[in-house]
């Protein structure tokens, strides 16, 4: 899993409210669509036309996104910064402090609400995180997440806002990345974390379950998860970070869904526009060039089980310190470039 940038400082609220109808569009495909392609460019037509349309959800007045756009526009990059608006126009997910979550919550979800938005948030401070890899951390131990939780869970009040919660923390048991002695608390911690999130009116929660190119059957996450408690979740996340195509993920989605009873799922959609990056899978995940964005954020899925499309994964924000990237979560202007162009050019 490949973390955001902690300390993201947001617009006061005058700013936020002022920007938070920012636009959503969706590329534009070819002439005489049909089905999914005719709600896509629907969806692109009513965004031109007003900003904010078609996603319910709030945009970051002052994500690493937008300060680009300001500063390539100061600096006469003009076209630069008109693409890259198709990544500072949209919301994208928020990943408060793994020491502190409460200042970016408050201050989020006070904007939203203003707005008349839904903040997204990931909780992401599991012990033992991503198994000692680029986004190694998380809290010390149980009873100090059980605190972040709570604290994280205090802060949302009784606005609204969309939860996803722990990337890979369950897909990290079911492959035997993450020691088996911490399976048991991993899954406990994850139960109780729902719960007490659930305790907000309303807030949503979706608990993470990989992408299908990881764990490639997905009858091998059902106990893990049932155990972890997505019975109380709203549903579950897949592709968070990833690169795999809508149509593969619904349809990893459906066969899991299956399997717990109907759950519904959300899909992050904000690099796989261009799908993954071929050849060896194990060197995919991280900065893969010619990437694309893919569909803008919208609870307008067609599908009955997708509640949602959404950018958890902040587009421009590394992996990792692979192909010339920063480390894990700093802002990539250029990265952010080349997603938004190549999207423009689909």
């Amino acid at each position: 899993m490949f973390r955001p940038t902690q300390t993201r400082t947001l617009a006061v609220l005058a700013a936020s409210v002022a920007a938070a109808a920012l636009g959503l569009g969706l590329a534009t495909g070819c002439s005489s669509p049909s089905g999914e392609d005719a709600t896509a460019l629907a969806r692109e037509a009513r965004a031109q036309a007003s900003p904010g349309a078609g996603s319910p959800f709030w945009v970051d007045p002052a994500s690493p996104a937008a300060r680009q756009v300001r500063a390539w526009e100061r600096e006469g990059r003009g076209t630069d910064a008109r693409l890259l608006k198709r990544i500072a126009d949209r919301p994208a997910a928020l990943w408060p402090d793994d020491e502190d979550p409460e200042p970016m919550i408050r201050q989020a979800i006070g904007a939203a609400a203003e707005a008349g938005r839904t903040a997204v948030f990931v909780a992401y401070d599991i012990p033992h995180r991503d198994c000692g890899q680029h986004s190694a951390g998380g809290a010390y131990d149980a009873n100090t997440y059980r605190d972040w939780v709570e604290r994280f869970a205090r802060t949302l009040g009784d606005s609204g806002a969309l939860v996803v919660l722990e990337p890979d923390a369950v897909a990290h048991i079911v492959d035997g990345c993450t020691p088996g002695e911490y399976h048991a608390e991993r899954e406990q911690l994850l139960s109780e974390a729902i719960v007490r999130l659930k305790r907000q009116p309303n807030t949503k929660v979706y608990l993470d379950a990989g992408n299908p190119a990881w764990i490639q059957e997905p009858a091998r996450l059902v106990e893990p998860l049932g155990r972890a408690g997505v019975a109380n979740a709203d549903g579950f996340a897949l592709n968070v970070s990833n690169f795999q195509t809508d149509d593969t993920t619904k349809q990893y989605g459906r066969r899991l869904s299956a399997a717990l009873g109907g759950k519904h799922f959300v899909m992050d959609t904000s690099r796989n526009g261009n799908g993954p990056l071929g050849g060896d899978r194990s060197q995919a995940w991280c900065n893969p060039p010619g990437r694309a964005l893919g569909a803008p954020p919208t609870t307008d899925t067609g599908d009955p089980l997708v509640d949602a499309y959404l950018w958890i994964k902040r587009p421009g924000e590394s992996d990792g310190q692979c192909r010339g990237g920063p480390p894990a979560g700093q802002w990539w202007a250029d990265y952010a470039l080349g997603l938004a162009r190549n999207s423009e050019a689909k």
